[in-house]
C-alpha cells in the first residue's frame, strides 16, 4: 500500500460522493420547495441507501467467496458505481413524474431511488473491502483518512460546481447538471479502479463479517455498550437529521435561489473539513475524546439553535454562519466520536462492535431524516412552513443536548476494564 493506491481508493470514494451531493443538496430543495412534495416523502426516498445498508454484509460475504475473472472486489465496485450513478442521473425524472402524477411517479421514484441506494451500498462495501484487502493493519487508519478527506473535498467541489451551474435554474438545466455529475463520477471511478486490484491476489488481511443482528445482540448484552449505542444514535440523528431540510429551509425562510441553497452544502462541508484538520493537528493533543465529543456537540447544538433563530428573526446574515458553525461542530464531533467508537471496541470482537456502530450510524441517519420530514409536514399545518422548519431544528438541538447528558454517564475505562473474555460473552449470548 502506497500513497498512489490510497489516492486511487479515495477517487472511488469521491465518485459516490459526487453522485450523492446533487440529490441531498439540490433535488431535496427542488422537490420540497418548487414542486411542493411532502418533506416526509422526500426524506423517505433519500434515506433508501441507509435502509438498504444491511445488504452490505451479504454483498461483502458474497464477494469474499465468489471472485469474478480473478478479481474479488473490482467487478462488484463497478456494478455498484454503475447502479449508483445511473440511478442518481435519473432521479430528476422521478421528481418531475411525481409532480405530474403523484402515485405513478412515486412508483417510478421508488425504482430509481432504490437503484441508487442499492448501487451505493454495493459500491461502498466493495471498495472498503478492497481498502482492507490492500492495507496492512498499521496503514489502514491512514488509508481511511485519505479516503475521507478526498470524499469531503468532493462534496465541497460538487456543491460549488452544481450551484454555479444552476444559477439560472430550469428543469432542463437541472437534468443536464445531474447528467454531468453522473459522468464525472463515472470517469473518476474508472480512473481510480482500473488496475488497482491485482488479479488473483491474496488479501493482506481477512476479517470475519458479522450480520447486523449479531452485532446489535453483542452490544445490547453489555449495559455500557448499550448506553453508548443509544448515545450514538441520538447524537447522529440530531446532527445529521437536518440534511433533507436545510436547503428548502433557506428557500422558504430567506427566498434563496437554487445556487445559494446548494452552496450551503459547500459551507457545511468546508467547516466540517476545517474542524477535522484542526482536530487532527491541534485539538487532539490536549482534548480527550469524551471532552472533544462534548465540545463538538455543544457547538453543533448552538449551530442548530442559531439556524432556527435566524428564521424566527428573519436574519439571513445569521443563517449562513450558523450553517458553518453546525458544520464545524459536526467535524469535531465526528473525529472524537470515531475515536470513542474505537475505544468502545475490544480487540477480540472488533468486527462485531464496529458492525454495531455502523448499524447505529445508518439507523440514526435514516431515522433522523425521516422524522425531520414527518415533523416538518405535521407542524406546518399548525405554525406554517417556516415555523415548521424552525421547530425541527430546535427539536434536533434538544435531542443533541439529551445525547450530551447521556455521554456524561459513559465511562470508557470502565467498559474496557469490565469486559469479559470472548468465550464467556458468546456463551451468555448463546444462552439468551
Amino acid at each position: 500500500m502506497n500513497w498512489l493506491k490510497m489516492i486511487r481508493l479515495g477517487m472511488i470514494h469521491m465518485a459516490t460522493a459526487v453522485s450523492l451531493v446533487p440529490i441531498t443538496g439540490v433535488l431535496n430543495r427542488i422537490m420540497i420547495h418548487e414542486l411542493g412534495i411532502m418533506a416526509s416523502v422526500v426524506a423517505a426516498l433519500i434515506i433508501l441507501p441507509h435502509l438498504f445498508s444491511p445488504i452490505q454484509v451479504f454483498i461483502g460475504q458474497f464477494s469474499d467467496r465468489h471472485p469474478l475473472w480473478g478479481y474479488r472486489r473490482t467487478p462488484y465496485i463497478a456494478l455498484g458505481i454503475i447502479l449508483c450513478v445511473v440511478g442518481s442521473a435519473l432521479t430528476p425524472f422521478a421528481a418531475f413524474a411525481m409532480d405530474a402524477n403523484f402515485w405513478p411517479g412515486l412508483m417510478l421514484a421508488l425504482l430509481i431511488f432504490g437503484m441508487w441506494g442499492i448501487g451505493f451500498n454495493v459500491a461502498v462495501v466493495s471498495y472498503l473491502s478492497l481498502a482492507s484487502d490492500l492495507s496492512p493493519s498499521h496503514l489502514r487508519s491512514r488509508t481511511i483518512a485519505v479516503m475521507w478527506f478526498m470524499m469531503i473535498t468532493a462534496v465541497i467541489g460538487t456543491a460549488i460546481g452544481a450551484g454555479r451551474a444552476l444559477e439560472d435554474y430550469s428543469p432542463t438545466r437541472l437534468i443536464e447538471v445531474f447528467a454531468i455529475c453522473a459522468g464525472v463520477a463515472l470517469l473518476i471511478s474508472v480512473l481510480g479502479l482500473i488496475g488497482l486490484e491485482p488479479r488473483n491476489a491474496v488479501p493482506v488481511s481477512h476479517e470475519e463479517r458479522h450480520s447486523a443482528v449479531d452485532s446489535v445482540r453483542t452490544v445490547v448484552s453489555d449495559p455500557l455498550a448499550r448506553r453508548f449505542f443509544v448515545y450514538l444514535m441520538l447524537m447522529l440523528s440530531a446532527i445529521l437529521g437536518q440534511d433533507v431540510l436545510l436547503e428548502p429551509y433557506g428557500a422558504q425562510a430567506f427566498a434563496m435561489n437554487v445556487r445559494d441553497t446548494t452552496q450551503l452544502t459547500a459551507t457545511w462541508g468546508g467547516a466540517t473539513l476545517l474542524a477535522l484538520l484542526l482536530h487532527g493537528v491541534f485539538f487532539s493533543r490536549w482534548l480527550s475524546n469524551k471532552r472533544g465529543a462534548t465540545i463538538g456537540g455543544i457547538i453543533a447544538a448552538s449551530g442548530l439553535t442559531l439556524i432556527a433563530l435566524s428564521g424566527i428573526l428573519h436574519l439571513q446574515p445569521l443563517f449562513v454562519p450558523s450553517v458553518a458553525l453546525l458544520g464545524f461542530g459536526t467535524g469535531i464531533a465526528t473525529a472524537t466520536n470515531l475515536a470513542l467508537m474505537l475505544d468502545m471496541t475490544t480487540p477480540q470482537q472488533v468486527g462485531l462492535f464496529i458492525g454495531a456502530w455502523g448499524v447505529a450510524d445508518a439507523a440514526a441517519r435514516g431515522l433522523g431524516n425521516l422524522l425531520a420530514g414527518i415533523i416538518r409536514d405535521i407542524t406546518a399545518l399548525v405554525v406554517g412552513p417556516t415555523g415548521a422548519y424552525v421547530t425541527v431544528f430546535l427539536i434536533e438541538a434538544l435531542i443533541l443536548c439529551t445525547a450530551l447528558i447521556l455521554l456524561r454517564t459513559i465511562d470508557v475505562s470502565a467498559f474496557r476494564s469490565q469486559r469479559r473474555e470472548l468465550g464467556q460473552l458468546v456463551a451468555v449470548i448463546g444462552d439468551a
